[in-house]
């Protein structure tokens, strides 16, 4: 595809990664539009940016859902946050898959999504359990190309603080040198070099499903 002519879609553009992409794709000079979904509008202006207000519970009524190429899904809580394990599925799994199946109805040809290191729908840990569920549901619907990254720890600087994740952060820094060979893909990750990582594989656009674990997202960033 000729450079200037791709559009993007972003769903978690106020989060930690969501608004690394958000950035990088604004200053990329292959997409010349990029809609935010959110729930309240950001604070940003670019004349390449439109945002799109919108209830993550009511996605399947938008009647003019913005048709685009890429769909970056960025979309994630906490149990803390959410609440209870309901609300955490509801961010993790529901919002995420209904949001690929209305930008499939709409011809969106990609869809790039963030999970974790170790989803897996049989896992016995919620967290692991709801993102592998997430990916399965991703899987069976038609797009071009499906891309699935699986980070360990995220860091950088979040707008609101997780006092548990700072711990573990600082200490996933302390023993990093620790986790080679099948370890590395605990290895704790930049917020901008997964986006990053993301922007560049949704320009080479590969078909089929991927799945991007610590080492290939590092390869791409």
């Amino acid at each position: 595809m000729a450079l200037s002519t791709r559009t993007a879609l972003v769903a978690g553009a106020s989060g930690l990664v969501g608004a690394q992409v958000l950035r990088l794709l604004l200053e990329d000079p292959a997409y010349s539009r990029v809609t935010v979904l959110a729930r309240r509008e950001l604070p940003l202006s670019h004349k390449k940016l439109e945002q799109r207000i919108a209830s993550f519970d009511r996605l399947a009524q938008i009647a003019d859902f913005p048709r685009v190429h890429d769909v970056f899904c960025c979309l994630g809580t906490t149990m803390k946050q959410a609440g209870s394990p309901d609300a955490f599925r509801k961010v993790d799994f529901t919002y995420v898959v209904e949001l690929a199946r209305v930008a499939v109805r709409h011809r969106a040809s990609q869809f790039l999504v963030v999970t974790a290191v170790g989803a897996d729908p049989q896992s016995r840990i919620l967290y692991s359990r709801v993102k592998g569920e997430a990916e399965d549901a991703l899987r069976r619907l038609q797009f071009e190309s499906i891309q699935i990254f699986r980070p360990s720890l995220v860091v950088g600087a979040r707008a609101q603080g997780r006092p548990v994740e700072h711990v573990a952060r600082l200490l996933s820094l302390l023993v990093a040198w620790a986790l080679v060979g099948p370890l590395s893909r605990y290895r704790p990750i930049k917020a901008e070099a997964l986006a990053r990582a993301m922007v560049q594989v949704a320009r080479e656009a590969p078909r089929g499903t991927h799945v991007y674990e610590s080492k290939e997202i590092r390869r791409h960033a």
